[in-house]
C-alpha cells in the first residue's frame, strides 16, 4: 500500500475536478481512501508519467510533455513529483 503525503492528498483534494464531476472526496481522510481504492501512484518525474503510461497500454507516443502534464488523470504536485489517478 502507497502512503500518499498531506501535500498529495490536498492537492488531489483542490483539483479533483478535473478528473470527477462530482467530488469524490471532500477530507484528507476521505482522499486517502480513494486514492488507495484505485491504486493512484505517485511518481518523480513527467519521464515516470510516460512509462507508467506506456506500461499500461495506453497511446502516448506522440504526446508532448506538456500535454501529458495536462492529462486529466495527471496531478502535478508542488513537490515536482506526479500523482497519476486512473479513475
Amino acid at each position: 500500500m502507497y502512503e500518499y503525503d498531506e501535500e498529495c492528498l490536498r492537492t488531489f483534494l483542490k483539483m479533483q475536478s478535473q478528473l470527477f464531476d462530482e467530488p469524490v472526496a471532500e477530507t484528507l481522510e476521505e482522499a486517502e481512501a480513494f486514492l488507495e481504492d484505485c491504486m493512484a501512484v505517485v511518481v518523480e518525474s513527467i519521464e515516470e508519467v510516460r512509462e507508467y503510461f506506456e506500461e499500461s497500454g495506453a497511446d502516448v507516443e506522440g504526446m508532448s510533455n506538456e500535454e501529458l502534464e495536462e492529462a486529466s488523470e495527471v496531478f502535478p504536485l508542488p513537490n515536482g513529483q506526479y500523482l497519476i489517478v486512473e479513475g
